[in-house]
């Protein structure tokens, strides 16, 4: 508990205003996720910007979580485009369940992800967590396309990503973005019930 408490002082007092800003970024990214609000790009853009070269650096080797941020970040593009698009009625595209096929689609991302993401990291890197991860990063890359496709079940798939990601981030010493990600854990559990309750009172009303 002692050095993680020490990590955490020492993480404060090196982190830099790059970090800063991707950690504020992100909270707020999270925030307004849960709430259903389209600025969940255009904050995560600026989170996920920074992060990608952040964790890039050779200090890290999180090459994997590095290239997931590029991802995240082209993503909120596809996703800011993709929100912002109007139904049949001229309406915001609503929250739904996937579908088999969308399921399907994103356990194959994540499962061919995790098995490209490693080969990359063993042979073309010097990371010493390769299996970790290319998991994270490729849970989170499926994650990522439901959600820009406004699909509840993305947070369970980020969430999972999430819990996986925590310890590796302490063992990196990595303390603020390992606390960071434990409050996107906490938020995302919230957010899955607000969209479930969203979900389920449009199936109500259809029904």
């Amino acid at each position: 508990m002692n050095e993680i408490s020490e990590g955490l002082l020492q993480g404060l007092h090196e982190m830099t205003g790059l970090e800063a800003v991707a950690v504020l970024f992100a909270v707020l990214s999270v925030i307004f996720q849960k709430k259903n609000n389209i600025l969940v790009y255009p904050t995560g853009i600026i989170s996920t910007g920074i992060y990608t070269y952040l964790l890039s650096r050779e200090h890290f080797k999180l090459y994997a979580d590095a290239t997931l941020n590029a991802y995240y970040l082209v993503m909120s593009v596809y996703g800011w485009l993709y929100w912002a698009k109007k139904g049949p009625q001229k309406t915001p595209i609503k929250i739904t369940r996937s579908t088999k096929t969308e399921l399907l689609t994103a356990v194959i991302i994540a499962v061919a992800g995790w098995g490209i993401f490693y080969l990359l990291l063993v042979n073309f890197s010097d990371s010493n967590v390769p299996v970790m991860d290319a998991f994270i990063s490729a849970v989170a890359c499926s994650g990522m396309w439901l959600l820009a496709k406004r699909k509840l079940e993305n947070w369970i798939l980020l969430n999972i990503s999430n819990f996986v990601a925590v310890p590796l981030l302490f063992y990196k010493h990595l303390y603020l973005t390992a606390f960071l990600t434990i409050f996107l854990f906490i938020i995302a559990i919230f957010g899955f019930i607000s969209w479930r309750k969203t979900v389920q009172q449009e199936e109500i009303s259809h029904s």
